[in-house]
């Protein structure tokens, strides 16, 4: 590929075979395809046949709508998640698909349905939706046939490789959980499963409470006053425990708050944080660890910390123990439901734990953190392959702007 000679509507980058051919043509999307509704499946049985709405994959039924290419779009809600479906499936009525293709390649449509801000069509004042006579009208930069498949089967080459790497992290993910499983004692057991060669003999796990491995007593946050965020200290929220990394420093709001009581509410290495609500029983006391060395970090009301005691617990051990199926089950339990689901700092301290020695447990933790250094390291690579799809479609389509209105 390169920089084609030809100018008019044509991209920056061109395969070569194609740096002659003919300008990009604007076309109405309804010149390029037909406009299908989705409809109810719930008279339908349970099949084979996948069903899908804005949002994705629901279930399976034993009709379908349609067989074959399709990109199809959410009507209502979820507009702005384009999918390529192929096959037979059937569509919700909250989205439309596409068929009857006209000189052009369903996958070519797809990466223009990506280019296109849907919300820039957005026809409600409430729930976000879409109309046919609205997508219709919308006039998009398309070459010959050839041409859109050669750049639909570059950019898919890419989609496969993100496909390849997600389905890894995937399966890294579902080790590590079944790892998780065999490395901690089921409830009502004093050992694991599984344990390391030289911990076969260690004898029987420690069971003691939470308070009884914290350095301090538990304890709040600052209060994040809506009026006083964009500056001044970086703040832990409850967002941050919701994440599948550790806390990240890089991308925590700022608040401004005095000295006294930042100095009072400072995060430090090994922190560990459990939010104190939650919309849903099974969410409460979701926790996160703090592995960094940065002096200007703080911490939300809506959080609880507990700082570990490093001669009684490794942080990291802890972090890993607190997402065990017997540790879950506790905080999950002591959780009270009103409007909400909240737990306090007395409950969180009067959690049960096993704990080995300090040399096993840091064993435990060194493991399970090199897994999600794998998982961290496979992300990054999925993240630079769509940066890399991003900025390759800027140069394979026709600055036209993101509609492609002439």
């Amino acid at each position: 590929m390169s920089e084609p000679t030809k100018k008019g509507l044509v991209p920056v980058l061109r395969f070569p075979e194609f740096w002659e051919a003919e300008e990009w043509k604007i076309k109405p999307l309804d010149k390029l395809f037909t406009i299908g509704n989705g409809k109810d499946y719930k008279h339908l049985s349970t099949g084979d046949i996948p069903v899908y709405g804005s949002g994705g994959y629901m279930l399976s039924v034993n009709d379908y709508l349609y067989d074959g290419e399709s990109v199809c779009i959410g009507r209502k809600g979820t507009i702005n998640n384009p999918m390529f479906l192929t096959g037979k499936f059937w569509t919700v009525d909250t989205l439309f698909y596409t068929h009857s293709f006209k000189a052009c390649s369903p996958k070519f449509i797809y990466l223009i349905f990506q280019n296109i801000n849907w919300l820039n069509h957005n026809e409600a004042g409430g729930v976000p939706s879409l109309s046919k006579a609205n997508i219709s009208k919308i006039e998009v930069a398309v070459p010959e046939p050839d041409e859109q498949q050669k750049i639909a089967d570059c950019l898919s080459s890419l989609d496969e490789l993100v496909t390849a790497q997600t389905q890894k992290v995937e399966a890294l993910k579902a080790h590590k959980k079944g790892l998780m499983q065999q490395l901690f004692p089921a409830e009502g057991e004093t050992v694991p499963k599984l344990r390391f060669p030289e911990f076969r003999d260690a004898g029987e796990w420690v069971e003691c409470y939470l308070v009884d491995v914290a350095l301090d007593k538990l304890s709040n946050g600052v209060f994040n006053d809506p009026n006083k965020v964009g500056n001044g200290y970086k703040l832990v929220n409850v967002l941050d425990m919701y994440i599948e990394t550790y806390i990240d420093e890089t991308t925590l709001s700022l608040v401004d708050i005095g000295e006294s009581e930042f100095l009072k509410n400072k995060v430090e290495n090994g922190d560990v944080f459990f939010t104190r609500s939650s919309l849903v029983k099974a969410g409460i006391a979701q926790s996160n660890i703090y592995l960094g060395n940065a002096n200007d970090i703080t911490f939300d009301g809506h959080l609880i910390r507990l700082r570990p005691h490093t001669n009684k617990i490794f942080p990291l051990f802890l972090h890993f123990g607190l997402k065990s199926e017997a540790v879950r089950s506790q905080l999950i339990a002591k959780g009270k439901t009103a409007t909400m689901t909240t737990i306090g700092q007395s409950d969180i301290a009067d959690t049960k734990i096993r704990i080995p020695k300090k040399e096993e447990q840091k064993k435990i933790a060194n493991c399970l953190y090199s897994i999600d250094d794998l998982i961290t390291a496979k992300a990054q690579k999925i993240n630079a392959l769509k940066t890399h799809k991003k900025g390759l479609m800027q140069r394979l389509f026709p600055n036209t702007e993101t509609e492609y209105t002439p």
